[in-house]
């Protein structure tokens, strides 16, 4: 998995990995990984958590409010 840059600072987000078709994500302060995948969480949220993701900011913030519990 790849380090989230977090450039906020205060992002739950510690890690995360991206596939074709889905992305994983690490939260701090727990060993538990999420997958968020096209069929579940849609392929428009996907590709803007990708981007989140690598740009380092907002990832956090957008899960809690569009796809919380929309993982696989």
């Amino acid at each position: 998995m790849e380090r989230y840059r977090n450039s906020g600072g205060d992002s739950g987000v510690s890690s995360f990995e991206i596939g074709a078709d889905y992305i994983t994500v690490k939260f701090s302060g727990t060993t538990r990984i999420y997958r968020y995948s096209y069929r579940k969480a849609g392929q428009n949220h996907v590709e803007t958590m990708k981007r989140l993701a690598r740009n380092g900011s907002g990832l956090n913030s957008y899960i809690n409010r569009y796809v919380k519990n929309l993982y696989d």
